[in-house]
């Protein structure tokens, strides 16, 4: 199945985006700190919907318009008192058909599954608002997670699908990741 080789082909990538990410969160100690955060998220994830967004019909993912994206971001970032203004310059995938922007779009709503975990360390650090988007899908997380991994695996009909897929989360994780190399809080 895709979403188990996706999984173990994204491994390294991933973790080298999450201790970035981790480092820039554990840095934060005002709400301009985490805005500015938060605006690596909003300008990376929208800019990937742009490119995804012609290949995720209701026949791939039925439930996408449900989905969690980066308006909840845009409502976090004007909660802690910014603007989507000055967004850092973003580099994503090129997409070319469904099997890529579901590569693609299993780094956005894996993010969701680490969501609580940041919630409390950024509440350790004494945050209390602007939670909306690693809020996820709060007691229905796992479930709508099911349901992605579900169309993943079914959008993947041949190896080369299979490769296409991963070869796009791989450099999703990857371009993601510029934007917390060039930007420290």
């Amino acid at each position: 199945m895709l979403s188990a080789k996706i999984k173990d082909a994204t491994q390294t990538p991933h973790q080298q985006l999450e201790k970035k990410v981790v480092l820039q969160l554990k840095s934060i100690r005002s709400n301009a700190d985490y805005a500015n955060v938060l605006k690596n998220f909003y300008a990376y994830f929208s800019a990937l919907e742009t490119a995804i967004k012609p290949y995720i019909t209701t026949g791939v993912l039925p439930d996408y318009a449900e989905r969690r994206n980066s308006s909840y971001l845009k409502a976090d970032i004007e909660e802690l008192g910014s603007d989507v203004n000055d967004l850092p310059p973003v580099t994503v995938p090129t997409i070319t058909n469904a099997v890529e922007a579901m590569g693609a779009l299993y780094v956005m709503e894996g993010s969701i599954m680490g969501g609580q975990y940041i919630v409390q360390m950024l509440q350790k650090h004494g945050m209390d608002k602007g939670f909306s988007f690693f809020s996820g899908y709060g007691a229905d997380t796992g479930r709508i997670w099911g349901a992605f991994v579900a169309q993943l695996n079914a959008v993947a009909q041949t190896e080369a699908d299979e490769d296409a897929a991963i070869n796009s989360a791989n450099e999703t994780f990857a371009n993601f990741g510029e934007l917390f190399e060039s930007k420290m809080v």
